[in-house]
């Protein structure tokens, strides 16, 4: 009965030191700069694409639908399982995948340098792989797969974390850039909490050939961003 006592008490711990890890990858004071990017978002408020919070709300379920479940989640599937098997071949084939999916300088820079960033502040942490083990020029999503993977998060609680993040993120833009009040924030976070559950469902039964971005909108938005006259973010 000890023994199983202490089991159950590892097995706990375990688990909620994993939990701790994935908010910790996942909170806004992660020194990593996401704070400087709008994906795009800046660009839709200067064009008037976006003018409110109910087109804000349709703006980002289409890039949560048509974006982040057929590209960063089902990649970090992929990417963690690739970490967790040592399969280099893997790794270094999504992560050039992902880069070949970028449709503006502004999108790959965005990715390379917050893995970069990344990258930094698990080497100042030592928690970075074997030398060797990280691919050529790795992105964020190959990255953050390395670090949910180090701290034993489940895959689908990284999926649930990364979606997340990146609805805060995209929230911050819009209360800095649009602007949007604080409430009416947290007014999308309540529509769109059900969405990124449901986004992870889908995420991860996507096979090879259903994957790929479907965001014509969002990508023309990035390209006139990088020639905006007057902007907050750096894309």
């Amino acid at each position: 009965m000890t023994t199983l006592m202490l089991t159950d008490s590892s097995q706990t711990a375990v688990g909620d030191l994993s939990l701790l890890g994935l908010m910790q990858l996942v909170s806004p004071a992660l020194p990593i700069g996401a704070f400087a990017w709008s994906q795009g978002l800046e660009s839709a408020f200067e064009l008037g694409w976006v003018n409110n919070e109910d087109q804000l709300g349709d703006w980002l379920e289409g890039v949560l639908e048509d974006g982040l479940t057929r590209c960063e989640l089902p990649l970090l599937v992929r990417l963690q399982t690739a970490w967790s098997t040592n399969d280099n071949a893997g790794l270094v084939h999504w992560n050039q995948w992902l880069h070949a999916t970028r449709e503006t300088a502004e999108l790959s820079d965005e990715d390379t340098r917050l893995g970069s960033a990344l990258i930094r502040l698990l080497g100042s942490l030592e928690l970075l792989p074997a030398e060797g083990r990280m691919p050529e020029d790795p992105g964020y999503v190959t990255v953050f797969a390395w670090a949910a993977h180090m701290r034993h998060v489940p895959v689908r609680q990284t999926l649930l974390g990364f979606a997340w993040a990146w609805l805060e993120n995209q929230l911050a833009v819009a209360c800095k850039a649009m602007p949007l009040g604080h409430t009416a924030a947290q007014r999308l976070t309540e529509r769109l909490r059900p969405k990124l559950v449901h986004a992870v469902d889908q995420a991860l039964t996507r096979e090879d050939n259903e994957l790929g971005p479907i965001l014509p909108g969002l990508a023309l938005a990035s390209a006139h961003h990088e020639t905006q006259y007057s902007r907050l973010f750096r894309s």
